[in-house]
């Protein structure tokens, strides 16, 4: 524009100087420069990238809001004085004070003190939490009533909150898979759209127009196709997203977990610490010869109170919750696996399993069949005997959390298929092994706590952690539930839903607007515009791009009302899935088989080995293949063969391992997640028996059941955007 107005304007001039009369002059003055039109473009824009900007900066405002809750200072005990230094002093171990109303600094241990402290700025609950002498603090929460005396644990950048910034900032900066969509579109969309002017300005010249006039038009397509609201639809939304889920104490880590949480079609729940509260509780006292519900509860107190069994611990808490005094008790003796026996004045008090008490008095009929009752219900009972008398049963039991119900209900009104794990005493890949033949019904999230929950966590297609579990949970999830509450699951959902859908609608907008204003600002229309109106849609499109998105700051993850089932939900068989364990093969290298009978030697002698399901030995080759649900120490197997008078050489071949054994150098991991990330990447590949990933050697290794091209296994990572340096 401002370069044709330029060759206009000399024209003007050669022609004023040479007695052209103004009339002459006038049409060129009026429908060739371009002048303001140029100037008005760029003020268009620049109004349009400052509402832009105004409403990106306001969908940072939940990781500003969390930095500005930082505290900046700290008062430590230093010799018996209070001292205040800047944040940046206190380490790991000082003692810290905290007066009413004053924000903890670091996360911490309280070593004195009582009070209740506002987590809200963490978890997003309004309602504060008693705390007392051993339980954790964490910084930027308030002390709301007592004086605490504290030990720091965490600080600095280790604290919970830094780690909450650093997991919502990472998560806005990467990208979620429809907005890699949205770039591969824009990177066809430009080179067409200068394709489109450009034979808008050749189509107009052609037609008989002025140059000025086809210019006009082929500029207005440039301008009013800008791809700015394309390429704002996906980011505005994801960071609104994931900042209206850390207020409320979810966290996700990737983009991709804030778009593929709302896919899920199947949740499986493990059922310890995340449906039940993980803490066994007293549920029924049962007196059969016993005085009373009291007496009953009080001499079983006595007995439990030296026991450290996790039941014995519930009976201790409904005691005291009862105000029942600990009656003193000797000889004290703790039989495993049966029970406990101790002597209170001149009686025997026993208390113990159904079958322990069965070999001490006489159960009737009706008191088995009360028992077994209770074991229906998944409760344990618990028998007491004082000399020969049947004192009674508590039952006690891991109790369901108050809101794991209407959770449940929740997410089966959304339309997904609810299963719960359990099994807690099984392998840790019991579970792991239960998600991937879920995935075979569809997309599939596991909700868990415990450190057997993490292989589960990590092949799940979006693993959720339970915000009070373990460590290793939580790094291996993809989502963490700040709150620990099952109810969280169906927001974090709902949100993902609300999120994606304000995506859709964003990137439906820039679409239709250009779809429809594209052809008006060729001239193909009775509707004619110019550059200048051009530059005012285009950022009028990109400012409506992200007010759709901030919307997304009033929606209520909690409300349940508008819930709707998915389009392509699924429906499970509704009999019991088991979880199958695994047998795994290993070859073993022995020197001295010289015949059958040595095989069969052999094969006796490995055989008797715990967890080898089978062996079969060859004397001509000198291996010997065991399978196995649970390999034996290697001394084991090596005490074994050598009891036999063979020599144990070692386990593999090892020409046929490495063959079948590929290491990547991976660039870019710098967590836990990372790593398993690409682990999850790599075992999606058909051939790829299991992963491994060390983001701190910089490290993947893969084994395989089959030869995979190193292209593939390359593409799998980089998909995940780490980079792949090398494969040997």
């Amino acid at each position: 524009s401002f370069l044709w107005s330029t060759y206009v304007l000399l024209q003007m001039t050669y022609q004023v100087t040479n007695g052209v009369s103004n009339m002459d002059l006038m049409p060129l003055y009026h429908e060739q420069l371009y002048f303001e039109s140029a100037a008005m473009i760029l003020a268009f824009i620049t109004i349009g990238k400052m509402l832009e900007a105004m409403s990106k900066g306001r969908t940072t405002d939940a990781l500003k809001g969390l930095m500005k809750l930082a505290p900046k200072t700290a008062v430590l005990l230093k010799d018996g004085k209070e001292v205040e230094v800047n944040i940046d002093e206190v380490k790991s171990g000082d003692v810290f004070v905290v007066r009413p109303g004053e924000n903890i600094p670091v996360d911490g241990i309280i070593l004195e003190g009582n009070s209740a402290v506002n987590e809200a700025a963490l978890t997003g609950e309004s309602i504060p939490v008693d705390k007392q002498a051993g339980d954790i603090v964490s910084a930027a929460t308030i002390n709301t009533s007592g004086y605490l005396r504290c030990q720091a644990t965490r600080v600095g950048e280790d604290t919970t909150l830094s780690q909450i910034i650093k997991m919502v900032s990472d998560a806005a900066a990467t990208k979620a898979p429809i907005a890699k969509i949205a770039d591969k579109v824009s990177g066809i969309f430009v080179p067409t759209v200068i394709a489109i002017a450009l034979l808008t300005t050749i189509g107009w010249l052609l037609a008989g127009v002025r140059f000025a006039t086809a210019l006009e038009r082929g500029i207005s397509v440039l301008v009013i196709s800008c791809p700015c609201a394309l390429g704002l639809a996906t980011p505005v939304a994801i960071m609104v997203g994931n900042g209206m889920a850390a207020k409320n104490g979810i966290l996700f880590k990737t983009s991709q977990s804030l778009e593929q949480t709302g896919k899920m079609q199947i949740i499986a729940l493990d059922k310890t610490g995340t449906i039940t509260s993980g803490e066994p509780k007293v549920t029924d006292i049962l007196p059969i010869q016993a005085e009373s519900e009291e007496e009953l509860l009080r001499l079983a107190n006595a007995l439990e109170a030296k026991s450290e069994h996790p039941l014995a611990k519930a009976i201790l808490a409904k005691a005291e919750e009862e105000h029942i005094d600990t009656l003193e008790v000797s000889d004290f003796e703790a039989l495993p696996g049966n029970g406990l026996k101790a002597k209170l004045d001149d009686s025997i008090l026993y208390g113990g399993s159904q079958k322990y008490i069965k070999t001490l008095v006489e159960l009737d009929s009706k008191i088995i069949e009360q028992s077994e009752r209770f074991s229906d219900q998944g409760k344990t009972p618990l028998f007491f005997v004082k000399d020969q008398k049947l004192l009674g049963i508590i039952a006690v039991a891991d109790v369901i959390k108050k809101d794991s119900p209407e959770a449940i209900r929740q997410l089966q009104n959304m339309g997904i298929e609810v299963v719960m794990l359990t099994g807690d005493n099984e392998k840790t890949d019991g579970k792991e092994t239960v998600i991937r033949d879920l995935q075979n019904y569809g997309q599939t999230a596991m909700v868990g706590d415990g450190i057997n929950d993490a292989p589960a966590l990590t092949r799940a297609d979006i693993g959720i952690a339970i915000g009070a579990g373990t460590d290793v949970a939580i790094d291996s999830a993809d989502i963490v539930l700040m709150n620990s509450k099952l109810s969280d699951v169906a927001s974090a959902i709902r949100l993902s839903r609300a999120t994606l859908r304000s995506i859709h609608q964003n990137l439906f907008w820039a679409f239709f607007y250009n779809l429809i204003l594209i052809p008006v600002a060729a001239g193909l229309t009775p509707l004619k515009i110019n550059p200048m109106m051009g530059a005012a849609a285009m950022s009028l499109s990109s400012f409506t791009v992200c007010m759709n998105a901030l919307r997304l700051n009033l929606f209520d993850l909690h409300d349940s009302r508008h819930d709707h089932p998915l389009k392509n939900a699924i429906h499970l068989p509704k009999e019991e899935i088991k979880a199958e364990t695994k047998s795994n093969h290993e070859v073993i290298r022995i020197e001295g088989m010289m015949c059958e009978h040595c095989e069969k030697r052999i094969e006796k002698a490995l055989g008797q080995l715990k967890g080898i399901e089978n062996v079969k030995a060859d004397y001509q080759s000198g291996i010997a293949t065991i399978t196995y649900t649970d390999l034996p120490n290697e001394d084991e197997i090596k005490k074994a063969i050598e009891d036999e008078d063979y020599t144990y050489i070692g386990m593999g071949n090892k020409e046929e391992r490495n063959d079948m054994e590929k290491t990547l150098k991976v660039e870019g991991m710098m967590c836990p997640h990372c790593e398993a990330t690409v682990k999850k990447a790599l075992e999606a590949i058909d051939g790829v028996e299991e992963a491994c990933a060390d983001h701190e050697k910089g490290i993947a290794q893969v084994k395989l059941s089959k030869d995979v091209d190193n292209e593939v296994l390359k593409k799998a990572v980089e998909d995940k955007e780490y980079k792949v340096l090398g494969i040997e």
